[in-house]
């Protein structure tokens, strides 16, 4: 025992020394911050907006004479026939249809325009990073903006050779 607890010394005061002899330098950044401020975060953001201002007034156009006409019918319908009131009733929910789902497909577009336009600003600042902390040396860069995690790792993942250890 007494053995075991000297090679456990002897162990850990090796290691320890190697880890002081392969110290390794940290960097944070605040990356939503970094990704907010980027020219191209705020083209996209505007173009978002044109688009989204389109839409806006194709839809409330759309709502307006939707409603207009709900409105005219609903007044002639005392003065209407029940199968011409049954085919307007048809007609006014087919349009309200169309109306929800432009709604829809509007809302999907600027996802996805956003999401397109988003991916490669995402890439360029990570690339960024990874070439600044390269040049400084710095190993391991946390995101300070929510506490997300790692964005550049250069050092050795442990997570293999830790599972393997506990032996699963």
């Amino acid at each position: 025992m007494k053995n075991f607890r000297t090679l456990l010394l002897i162990a850990v005061f090796t290691l320890g020394l190697g880890e002081v002899a392969n110290a390794q330098k940290f960097g944070h950044i605040d990356f939503e911050k970094l990704v907010a401020e980027m020219p191209s975060t705020t083209k996209l953001k505007s173009d978002i907006e044109k688009l989204g201002k389109t839409y806006q007034d194709e839809i409330e156009g759309m709502g307006k004479k939707l409603e207009a006409k709900v409105k005219k019918y609903q007044a002639e319908q005392n003065v209407q026939t029940k199968e011409i009131n049954e085919s307007r009733a048809l007609e006014v929910q087919q349009e309200n249809q169309r109306y929800e789902q432009l709604r829809q497909t509007a809302y999907q577009e600027m996802q996805k325009k956003q999401a397109e336009g988003l991916n490669p600003i995402i890439e360029k600042a990570q690339k960024a990073i990874e070439d600044v902390a390269a040049a400084k040396g710095i190993v391991y860069v946390f995101d300070s903006s929510v506490g997300k995690g790692l964005i550049v790792s250069k050092g050795e993942d442990l997570f293999n050779a830790v599972k393997a250890k506990l032996g699963f």
